[in-house]
């Protein structure tokens, strides 16, 4: 399988202009091997090969072209047949697609490098420390906080600077991981299955009574407004609005990482607990279109949570199987009769069978329960419904504790704040 590791590298002043050099470089044979494409006529449209195959007579019309390394230069028309396949892939699906447009500077800010032209070293006898050596750029220092698989190949690189003024290398690792095998589906017990509903005002609610409230991005929230006034204050273009511009990019950098981290440390708590976790396929991008309250809902990352779910559920052992939604708000868990119910209606009462649960806590049973059918699990719906009343937690990282806990509510409510300190401090696998 194939690795992603993300790192932090430090180029010098003369290795990063030389980089941003090159990749303005590709930006340009992106651009134009993007305008040969559209130019031609549909169903004689110029295959990635034959555009491949003219970058020998480009670098010799364009000689600036031939000091960037050649796999860089593939790379970047690669990346136009890439992006087709993206918006060929959602068209199929029913979405509105527009064309590919030229790319600026500001967005185009990354060099690949495939198969060769790159070098890590990690023997420099510093602790955390290794250098990073790229075909006709130079060596850079790499904050090597996690060491790369051994056995591992190299597959590619990505330099990129970020916004902020960062640089970042992603390193694509070739390798055969030594995970645990999920557990067989007939020995998994009813116990060591959660269903999870995922939500706005709570942000995961499971079928073991158990809440974890969003994450806090109000301070975050602030600080980005306050930068977005200070730069509306500076002249464009001037040196004061650069330094402001790097500050604003610099907050969105933070409120980012913050989701990014937050996710990670919730899906492995649940993963390392649980033999199977159950989550609701959402349609986040058909959501985002018809929905008024699009801020919120890509604020969730509901889709990067569900993939981070199943990364994390293969490499502790755990099936992670997403169930359609469609119905889990509405149908009532023990006697699937039907209701509606209005987005301010936050508690679940049947009027056929009578039974009561909080709005989101009825979903997360629907939701192991279509689940559970899933992976051909048997089960009673009177032990689905009743689980949520046991003394269970999701994970022992994320235990609620005194204050934490709701004693208004049927469930338990975990702070999203209890989830990242408590992975930091003692998570048994930490990131």
């Amino acid at each position: 399988m194939e690795q992603t590791y993300k790192y932090r590298v430090y180029p010098t002043d003369d290795v990063a202009s030389e980089a941003r050099r090159h990749i303005n470089i590709c930006r340009e044979v992106y651009n134009h091997a993007l305008g040969l494409y559209d130019s031609a006529p549909d169903g004689d449209k110029p295959t990635y090969t034959k555009l491949q195959n003219k970058l020998p007579a480009w670098k010799r019309q364009w000689t600036s072209w031939s000091d960037v390394n050649s796999k860089c230069l593939q790379m970047a028309v690669r990346r136009i047949f890439s992006s087709l396949s993206v918006l060929k892939s959602l068209k199929s699906k029913g979405y509105k697609v527009g064309k590919l447009k030229w790319k600026s500077p500001r967005e185009y800010r990354s060099i690949v490098f495939n198969q060769s032209g790159f070098d890590v070293d990690s023997n420099t006898g510093r602790t955390e420390h290794a250098t990073l050596e790229l075909s006709k750029l130079g060596t850079m220092d790499v904050d090597y906080h996690r060491p790369l698989p051994e056995d591992g190949i190299i597959k590619e690189i990505r330099l990129k600077e970020e916004k902020s003024g960062k640089w970042y290398a992603s390193v694509v690792v070739d390798y055969d991981p030594e995970y645990p095998e999920k557990p067989a589906v007939e020995n998994i017990d009813l116990e060591d299955t959660v269903g999870i509903d995922l939500g706005i005002l709570k942000f995961a609610h499971d079928s073991d009574s158990n809440a974890v409230t969003s994450l806090d991005e109000s301070e975050d929230r602030e600080r980005i407004e306050k930068r977005h006034r200070a730069l509306s204050r500076k002249q464009h273009g001037s040196a004061n609005w650069e330094k402001a511009r790097v500050k604003l990019a610099e907050a969105y950098e933070r409120l980012a990482n913050r989701r990014t981290d937050f996710i990670e440390k919730l899906a492995h708590s649940y993963t390392i607990k649980y033999s199977a976790v159950f989550l609701e396929k959402l349609d986040v991008r058909g959501m985002l279109e018809q929905d008024s309250n699009g801020q919120n809902i890509a604020s969730m990352l509901w889709s990067d949570a569900i993939k981070t779910f199943e990364r994390h559920g293969d490499k502790n052992g755990c099936h992670v199987v997403t169930v359609p939604p469609e119905g889990t708000t509405k149908r009532c868990a023990r006697c699937d009769v039907e209701s509606d119910k209005g987005l301010w209606v936050r508690e679940h009462s049947c009027p056929s069978c009578g039974f009561e649960a909080d709005r989101d806590e009825n979903a997360s049973y629907n939701v192991q329960k279509l689940g559970l059918d899933e992976l051909g699990i048997e089960y009673d719906v009177d032990a689905v419904v009743g689980l949520g009343e046991a003394e269970s937690t999701p994970a022992e990282t994320t235990l609620p504790t005194g204050a934490d806990v709701n004693d208004n509510s049927s469930f338990r409510v975990v702070p999203a704040k209890r989830v990242v300190e408590t992975g930091r401090h003692g998570s048994p696998d930490p990131w």
